[in-house]
């Protein structure tokens, strides 16, 4: 037992007594390794229903346990890549309870404060790209997005003091389209945080923004062939946010792709009204005149950098 929920007329106001019963011997059953498939499948279909079950599985006994051990159980799976559609569904229905942990406003802290984003990093990490492990990345960034959408300054801070950011870019390199998508927008959170901690921890250090605006360079190529109007929209947003930084601006001069200049996305936002704002915006910061920065000369003589040659952004 324990810990009763916030708000509402308890944790579970708007079901009756019959499906509360059948509630909390579901996440009973959590605890029981041969009672547990079943139970997690069945917590996850009640995740919308349920307001508040995200402080009675924090605070039941054994759940967040049974959670991280059904997440612990799969990494033999994923290295080498042998997972199992079976072994991925379960694995996300845990992952779904946790994402709904994550999102509550009553369990967010304990959360973070367990560390238990970094369980699903190694997920994260994975390149196979069968269906199971899409799914598995997918449902793992989503824990993640839930925790960004709510815009607190705690989960940004966490977030930076973890691998997060080279994973995200790892996916938006190669992941598939909603993946892309997800990891784009988890980015996009980041730097858009209101006391500009993200924005500043990735244009701290010349490695961290070329990583970025590489990476953010190659998937408007890649969407220039295959224009998917969900994924540019973060995509510019990023980029708008980045040229909020003066030496960013300075680099995002030289090295804006040319499809976000020309006509090559006309069609695509065409009905997306504030992306067309945000790509206007970003052209108009980056023509407004701002002090010139010498480039260093080895950036300039490297001819082998292609186009996302860079002045350092070290102060």
């Amino acid at each position: 037992g324990g810990g009763g929920g916030g708000g509402g007329g308890g944790p579970a106001s708007s079901i009756s007594p019959e499906e509360k019963e059948r509630l909390y011997t579901c996440i009973q059953q959590l605890s029981q390794p041969e009672t547990r498939e079943e139970a997690l499948q069945e917590l996850s279909k009640k995740r919308e229903s349920v307001t508040d079950l995200a402080p009675l599985l924090w605070h039941s006994f054994g759940t967040v346990t049974a959670l991280l051990q059904e997440i612990i159980n799969i990494y033999p799976a994923v290295n080498p890549a042998v997972l199992t559609a079976g072994q991925s569904n379960r694995v996300c229905n845990a992952l779904a309870l946790l994402q709904c942990v994550a999102s509550h406003p009553e369990t967010r802290s304990h959360f973070l404060a367990a560390h238990i984003p970094l369980y699903l990093y190694p997920f994260l990490q994975t390149s196979s790209k069968t269906r199971p492990f899409e799914y598995l990345r997918l449902t793992s960034l989503g824990v993640i997005g839930a925790l960004v959408k709510t815009d607190e300054q705690e989960v940004i801070n966490f977030l930076l003091t973890t691998e997060i950011i080279p994973l995200c870019l790892r996916i938006m390199e190669s992941g598939s389209e909603l993946s892309k998508t997800v990891a784009t927008f988890i980015l996009q959170k980041i730097l858009l945080d209101e006391t500009g901690t993200g924005l500043h921890y990735i244009c701290q250090t010349y490695e961290r923004f070329s990583h970025v605006a590489m990476i953010l360079g190659k998937m408007v190529i890649s969407l220039a062939k295959d224009q998917s109007a969900r994924l540019l929209k973060h995509v510019v947003r990023c980029y708008l946010r980045l040229s909020d930084n003066v030496r960013a601006r300075e680099a995002l001069r030289q090295c804006l792709p040319d499809q976000l200049k020309d006509n090559t996305f006309n069609n695509c936002l065409k009905d997306d009204k504030s992306t067309k704002h945000w790509l206007q915006q970003l052209l108009a910061n980056l023509e407004s005149t701002a002090p010139s920065v010498s480039i260093p000369p080895h950036s300039q003589n490297n001819s082998n950098a292609g186009p996302n040659v860079l002045p350092p952004l070290t102060a």
